[in-house]
């Protein structure tokens, strides 16, 4: 097989997955030649990723025209039809899933309601719910960071569940996320369970963090900081990561078999023109992580992206970064924190989208 850049990441114990998810990747067998080509090792989804792949394609017209007089609620019928596809996906990363160490990769992603982003019972409640109804070894539920869901996170952990924590900007709420996976591990030892088989990854967002940033930057004459405030956030993440996934609290885990939870760079779609379109994924290769991205992003990264071991260099140079943005007065946690917020409305805003474009395609019957 001719040289694949995609492929080649994965020699540095990375893990590149597929932001997208769709019908018609899966029915022209291209998401198929993505794992067999590039080596990809999972897909995570969204409600924005949904929303396109219902209300701009007939593809689910059917399956909405059949269901119409089911006396499903238009968000039970969305989920009736995700976890039909999240299934189907699946399907095809099983021998992800089985390859090597068993667990260690092939997992989709799917995301419990945003609408739940602040309730805790809720998440945990619709979390389990998906979790059985998908009934699949390789699937994650999606769980937001938010501070009201840590609990949920927990809980879910402790029952067992595959957990993909979403929506974290901040090195405080992500620490907070990991002791909550520790926690929920602890807590299903002490019920007589088994750990050895839950995986769950933690999805730092990156492009999100520097357009807000960035602006900021350059009114404060920092324009040499620009693109760089989120990549250095993550890698101090990381350092956070080494730190909470060793010591004796850990070690008593991981001789039960449990894994880490490893940090997942999310939001790598880089959405500023005059900054190269591989950035994200070039600047964050290292050992134990994932990396997911959009398909134009891995199209990009295949064609012309650099792959060399970068997480673990320049991580002084982070420090020093991430000290000039608060010296010049950025308080980044709170930047967290409208970010979280902002990203909890820019997943409410497609999902009732999708609802109502369901709600019009079910009227059509």
């Amino acid at each position: 097989m001719e040289e694949n850049k995609v492929r080649e990441i994965y020699a540095y114990r990375q893990s590149i997955w597929l932001d997208f998810i769709d019908r018609a990747i899966m029915r022209t067998g291209k998401l198929q030649r993505m794992i067999e080509e590039d080596g990809l090792r999972g897909v995570t989804s969204n409600p924005a990723i949904f929303e396109k792949a219902i209300a701009s394609s007939a593809d689910y017209d059917e399956d909405i025209t059949a269901r119409a007089d089911s006396g499903l609620s238009d968000e039970e019928l969305f989920y009736e039809l995700a976890i039909g596809d999240i299934q189907k996906a699946a399907d095809l990363f099983d021998v992800v899933y089985n390859d090597k160490i068993v667990g260690a990769d092939g997992f989709v992603s799917l995301e419990v309601s945003p609408e739940l982003a602040l309730q805790t019972d809720d998440t945990i409640s619709q979390a389990l719910d998906l979790w059985k109804r998908v009934d699949r070894k390789n699937v994650m539920i999606k769980i937001p960071g938010t501070k009201p869901c840590l609990p949920a996170i927990q809980k879910a952990i402790a029952a067992g569940l595959n957990i993909n924590v979403t929506l974290l900007f901040g090195l405080e709420r992500y620490e907070a996320v990991t002791n909550a996976y520790i926690c929920g591990l602890e807590d299903r030892l002490s019920q007589g369970e088994p750990v050895s088989g839950i995986a769950s990854v933690a999805s730092f967002f990156l492009s999100r963090i520097d357009i807000l940033v960035d602006p900021m930057l350059e009114e404060k004459g920092l324009k040499d900081l620009k693109g760089e405030t989120a990549i250095s956030l993550a890698k101090a993440a990381y350092i956070i990561y080494k730190r909470m996934f060793s010591g004796e609290r850990w070690q008593r885990l991981a001789e039960q078999g449990a894994k880490p939870q490893r940090l997942l760079w999310a939001s790598t779609g880089v959405k500023d023109p005059a900054i190269k379109d591989t950035k994200y994924i070039e600047a964050l290769i290292g050992p134990d992580t994932v990396d997911t991205a959009p398909l134009d992003t891995i199209n990009a990264f295949r064609d012309h992206g650099i792959v060399n071991a970068t997480l673990e260099s320049g991580l002084e140079t982070a420090g020093i970064t991430l000290r000039q943005v608060k010296n010049a007065g950025i308080d980044l946690e709170a930047v967290s924190r409208q970010l979280e917020a902002e990203g909890i409305e820019k997943f409410k805003e497609p999902y009732q989208k999708m609802l109502q474009a369901i709600a019009a395609k079910r009227k059509k019957k």
